[in-house]
């Protein structure tokens, strides 16, 4: 019975050949695009968007609080991904009504889509670009001064957008700081005058610290701050 059975399930083929029709090879190399793109998306989200500044400024707020692993990372890298979809919102907007729904009504082709789409993305990435970071990967790659934003290559564009961000977010980072170095000084010169010196300062003036940052409402104040920073 068990025999009969097997006939009767049909095995579909599988064909290892080599075709040689363009209309084949190029909906394969479209596919590899696509799982090549789908592949680099993490380090697009993160080099491309404002998730770098948002992400590092969270991160020495927690430093700053020495509170350690609270909020935990799972919180601040959910937090910093919902802002970033928040902020980058109008230029995936922009690239929703200029290519993809041309693309999607066969208006435009594919390599005309991803030449519009990237235009938002290298407006913003250039706004928040300094122009001795860009010049450093120009000068390097032997490239001329661009006449417009469209000329600028991403593979210049993308690194120096991404050491401005970092240079930004450790400038809000040290700001951050200052608030909490002065009462770690203050709790630490206390102790001293009161001969204290086992008690470790950390512990007496982690409680003023958080107390603080509740009274001031600070989540509120940095996220208006990375807001107001874009």
């Amino acid at each position: 019975m068990m025999t009969d059975i097997l006939f009767l399930v049909s095995i579909p083929g599988i064909d290892l050949g080599i075709t040689d029709a363009p209309g084949d090879v190029s909906v394969t190399l479209q596919l590899l695009f696509l799982l090549t793109v789908l592949s680099l998306a993490p380090g697009i989200l993160i080099m491309m968007t404002s998730f770098t500044r948002i992400i590092i400024v969270l991160s020495f707020v927690r430093t700053g609080l020495g509170t350690q692993s609270m909020p935990p990372n799972q919180v601040l890298v959910g937090l910093a991904l919902f802002l970033t979809f928040f902020i980058m919102s109008p230029i995936a907007i922009d690239i929703n009504e200029i290519a993809l729904q041309p693309y999607l009504a066969e208006k435009i082709t594919q390599e005309e889509a991803l030449d519009t789409a990237v235009v938002p993305i290298k407006e913003f990435m250039a706004e928040h670009t300094r122009e001795k970071d860009l010049a450093l990967f120009f000068k390097y790659a032997g490239l001329s001064k661009p006449d417009s934003i469209e000329d600028i290559p991403l593979t210049s564009l993308i690194p120096a957008f991404a050491i401005s961000e970092l240079k930004t977010a450790f400038q809000i980072g040290f700001v951050i700081f200052i608030p909490f170095l002065i009462i770690d000084m203050v709790v630490a010169s206390t102790l001293m005058a009161m001969g204290m010196m086992m008690l470790p300062p950390v512990m007496i003036s982690l409680p003023f610290k958080i107390l603080l940052f509740v009274l001031v409402d600070g989540w509120y104040l940095i996220i208006e701050s990375l807001l107001v920073s874009f």
